[in-house]
């Protein structure tokens, strides 16, 4: 479970941990930052959430396989 985050500290970017700067990265590169900022990660469809879900999984992945391939 996520603790709950009160509506002024939600958008903090130096409190945010790297997964979640990642996560509004992405939101941002498909459009959804703005959306995001005015009415929360809630607001999302499934269909949009699952797509940031689903890029975040592909880049932790690519990170992965980069980080072995340099050892």
């Amino acid at each position: 479970m996520s603790k709950k985050v009160k509506k002024e500290d939600a958008f903090d970017p130096a409190k945010w941990s790297p997964e979640e700067k990642m996560k509004f990265e992405i939101a941002s590169e498909l459009g959804l930052a703005d959306k995001v900022m005015e009415n929360g990660w809630r607001s999302l469809t499934a269909k949009e959430s699952g797509r940031i879900g689903g890029l975040m999984t592909k880049k932790k992945r690519e990170m992965k396989k980069a980080e072995n391939t340099a050892q």
